[in-house]
């Protein structure tokens, strides 16, 4: 993929590059002030959502075309540049007419190739930085097939933002980290800028400053993150902003470690096996529920635990699949058999109470 690079004038090649401001421009005065206290705190890419794809109808859904106006105010009072999301090819028309400096694509959207091709078709011709965030699933194909579409409709001026992946447990996370793929998107495409959106990752303004420092421990380039003059107040997404003053205080914090490149890979590496064992340990806990149920169930019709023939099928055919993925039979032999041990175990303390 040829790209450019994405910094603008006045802009420095440092990280993190960041893009500050509210999830939704909702007033004139809350934009104006959110940004004027960010443009004072030295930020120089302000961010504002003007049309708000939300999960359910009846929500805020933005302000539409007339926040553009605001975006453009705030360009000429604070000398920030301003950025906001597009889904439709008349957003990218009325983005383009109004002057917005950089456009991102919603994780919704990219997840719709239709939709990515629109923007790109609208987009051709145009010399602009566009930023596209992960799908909603976890599928980096997806998300390196919309970048493509954009890359071949002439656009070089490319950005990925990892917002996170949607999750039906939501425990800690609002969305998933699953560092392992932008990590991989990294080694795919090294010269594609990364940012992290911690704010859509955690959902809770207490997540920010962690996810912020994660994403700077592994190498990311940026941060956009949703910022607002009065986050209790905000007409969406309220619990994961944060004010100007505690952004500042967050960023000024970020410690940014530089590596020599063996000791950097060997570090991403790490981290990819921490995901890995973080995902495993969620899968073994969700297996231990199922298993604890079919206890339940096993109580109730009298049924005996072990039941041999389910045994020696699960170890065969697991056995099998880990030796077409490269993995030695017994040793997928072992996992299991410690699997079904725990399972046994946690079953019959169930039998027996």
């Amino acid at each position: 993929m040829e790209l450019e690079s994405i910094l603008l004038p006045g802009i420095e090649a440092k990280r993190p590059i960041v893009i500050a401001g509210p999830c939704s421009a909702e007033t004139e005065e809350q934009v104006m002030d959110t940004a004027k206290q960010l443009a004072a705190k030295g930020q120089k890419i302000f961010r504002a959502g003007i049309w708000k794809p939300r999960t359910k109808p009846g929500g805020f859904e933005g302000i539409g075309v007339e926040g553009l106006a605001w975006l453009k105010e705030v360009k000429k009072e604070t000398g920030m540049y301003v950025a906001t999301e597009v889904a439709t090819a008349k957003h990218v028309y009325e983005c383009l007419k109004a002057g917005i400096d950089i456009l991102w694509v919603g994780a919704r959207t990219t997840a719709n190739p239709f939709a990515v091709q629109e923007i790109a078709d609208a987009l051709k011709g145009v010399n602009i930085p566009v930023l596209v965030k992960n799908p909603v699933n976890p599928d980096l194909e997806l998300w390196i097939g919309a970048l493509e579409r954009i890359n071949n409709a002439g656009l070089k001026r490319l950005g990925a933002i990892h917002r996170g992946f949607s999750s039906y447990d939501k425990k800690i996370y609002r969305n998933l980290p699953q560092w392992h793929i932008p990590i991989e998107l990294r080694r795919r495409i090294p010269n594609l800028p990364i940012f992290c959106d911690p704010s859509h990752i955690g959902g809770k303004r207490e997540l920010v400053a962690p996810l912020c420092q994660q994403a700077m421990d592994l190498n990311f380039d940026g941060l956009i993150v949703e910022s607002h003059c009065n986050p209790d107040c905000a007409w969406s997404d309220a619990s994961q902003q944060v004010t100007p003053d505690v952004l500042d205080y967050i960023l000024n914090l970020l410690v940014i470690r530089t590596e020599t490149q063996s000791t950097e890979s060997l570090g991403l590496l790490r981290k990819q096996i921490d995901e890995c064992d973080d995902n495993i340990i969620q899968e073994l806990a969700k297996r231990m529920r199922v298993a604890r149920e079919i206890g339940t169930y096993k109580k109730e019709h009298n049924i005996t635990v072990l039941q041999t023939g389910r045994y020696n099928e699960i170890l065969e055919k697991r056995g099998s699949q880990g030796e077409q993925c490269g993995m030695d039979a017994e040793f997928m032999k072992k996992i299991f058999e410690a699997i079904h041990e725990e399972s046994v175990r946690q079953q019959m303390e169930i039998i027996n109470k």
